[in-house]
């Protein structure tokens, strides 16, 4: 295993804003930072461990970048940092998390801790913890009503309750289940809630 910190993209085409969150995060991190989409390709490598993208940039937009960045081999952890509202366009997307602007430090921080931390769980946990993050993502933007009528918010809520089971049992073969009990406390208010929204 590498001495080495693992390596932050920031990807904002507000040049003083990109500057802001990379010096935020100098202090745990190494930082790459890419003024626009572009940019960003080609500063990506299989060394960066998280992404940051702006989701509205102008000439290659945070969706296309992320696009092309999935399409170079990018297995890294990316959080859609963004002024955008989310909608249900982000069930397809292929992001880990999604922080709306204004950010503050310590939810900057925060989320590329939790990213990273994810990379110790193994896969069936980590399409949980995306696919839970985009459920209570829509749940606090959305009304019961609309998300109850939306076939998208159904699948994914039914994919959730489908890999939480999964989970479920296999942590019943445990026989010592203290860590994987706790893992799952960690996982937070994202799945206290899983009951149809009407």
């Amino acid at each position: 295993m590498s001495a080495e910190p693992p390596l932050v993209l920031v990807v904002e085409d507000e040049r003083d804003l990109a500057d802001l969150y990379a010096t935020w995060l100098r202090g745990e991190y190494r930082v790459r930072v890419a003024y626009d989409g572009r940019e960003a390709i080609e500063k990506f490598d299989s060394e960066v461990d998280v992404a940051l993208l702006d989701r509205r940039m102008p000439d290659l937009s945070g969706d296309e970048t992320l696009e092309a960045i999935r399409e170079k081999g990018g297995d890294c952890w990316v959080a859609m940092v963004t002024a955008v509202e989310p909608d249900f366009d982000i069930v397809a997307m292929g992001f880990d998390d999604y922080l709306v602007k204004p950010v503050t430090r310590e939810a900057l921080a925060g989320t590329v801790e939790n990213l990273l931390l994810r990379s110790t769980y193994d896969e069936g946990i980590q399409e949980l913890f995306s696919l839970a993050s985009k459920k209570a993502l829509l749940e606090s933007e959305k009304d019961p009503a609309t998300l109850a009528a939306n076939e998208e918010y159904q699948r994914l809520s039914e994919r959730v309750a489908e890999l939480r089971a999964e989970l479920d049992e296999t942590l019943a073969n445990f026989d010592d289940g203290h860590d994987i009990e706790a893992m799952y406390r960690d996982l937070g208010d994202a799945f206290d809630d899983e009951s149809d929204p009407g």
